[in-house]
């Protein structure tokens, strides 16, 4: 049983998440405003793009470590539609999977969560978003290390580091990546970024007497798009504080105070309607670390709706 945690009483000032929780099938129980979750236990991506793989075992350890978070808000609910898999390889298969299911949620109203799984996650999640708002203009808001806007090698295919790139072949894009590191992308990501019109700050940019512009970016993405969708990498943080990720970055961001008031800004959008959370590695995991993390800033999310 994976959603568990501390029991203190069936009255609602005592609940905790894993209380709230319904596993489901069906989605015609999807209602307005109801929280949808998705596992894409994959990381065929992560692979492919010569990772270190283990992130499709994440998904539940990350449900784990979200069980035991209080309920703040009386109309909370959690849907848990289970895993995607990719045993046979088959990667287009399984973000097309995900895209479908990702479609049926938000036609209902439900706001779309996934945990990864590999950043290919990326292409899935917004291929449902896109189709389920035909004609709406998306805004990405992309919290990583990296742009992931390789251009897919003839003899491999897409992996988790094309996302961005398989996205801008379908139409003009309008994304924000926050967290961008020099020492992990090089001059022709950076010179496909521009050419693509991506907007970035660097990781370096990331500080609290800084934040004014980095609200500024933030809003100007939030305000040219109909729905926002919110996309996190967990290879952005220092591996001190998330060690299990595909491939930890050593001079990379924390979860500091500047970093909590730029994320529940975007959080605070009411776009806002898809967020995901990907390359959470419990194979180099320290005590559940990363995943508790990662766990958390789903939290930020329901503390605030």
């Amino acid at each position: 049983m994976i959603w568990q945690g501390r029991f203190d009483g069936e009255d609602p000032l005592y609940h905790r998440i894993f209380q709230r929780v319904s596993l489901e099938n069906n989605y015609s129980n999807v209602s307005p405003n109801d929280f949808v979750l998705h596992g894409f236990a994959v990381d065929e991506g992560v692979k492919r793009n010569k990772g270190r793989v283990g992130a499709k075992d994440a998904p539940d350890i990350i449900r784990k470590n979200m069980s035991n978070f209080p309920v703040v808000n009386p109309q909370f609910s959690l849907k848990d539609f289970g895993n995607i898999n990719c045993d046979d390889g088959n990667l287009d298969k399984s973000q097309n999977e995900l895209a479908e299911k990702v479609t049926e949620v938000l036609k209902r109203g439900g706001k779309s969560i996934v945990l990864g799984g590999g950043h290919e996650i990326t292409y899935a999640h917004y291929s449902g978003i896109k189709n389920a708002f035909p004609g709406k203009k998306i805004g990405i808001i992309n919290i990583d290390a990296h742009f992931d806007n390789r251009e897919p090698q003839e003899s491999v295919g897409p992996s988790s580091g094309t996302g961005f790139w398989q996205i801008v072949q379908e139409g003009p894009i309008n994304s924000l990546h926050i967290g961008i590191q020099r020492n992990s992308n090089t001059l022709k990501l950076f010179d496909t970024a521009h050419q693509y019109g991506m907007k970035y700050i660097l990781a370096e940019e990331l500080f609290f007497e800084n934040l004014p512009a980095v609200y500024q970016k933030i809003d100007e993405v939030t305000a040219s798009c109909d729905v926002l969708y919110l996309t996190i990498c967990m290879d952005v943080f220092n591996a001190s504080i998330a060690p299990g990720v595909s491939a930890a970055a050593y001079n990379g961001i924390f979860a500091d105070s500047a970093f909590m008031h730029y994320f529940k800004h975007i959080l605070k959008s009411e776009k806002l309607l898809a967020f995901d959370i990907a390359e959470v590695n419990p194979v180099f995991d320290l005590n559940e670390r990363t995943a508790r993390l990662a766990a958390s800033l789903v939290n930020e999310w329901f503390l605030l709706k």
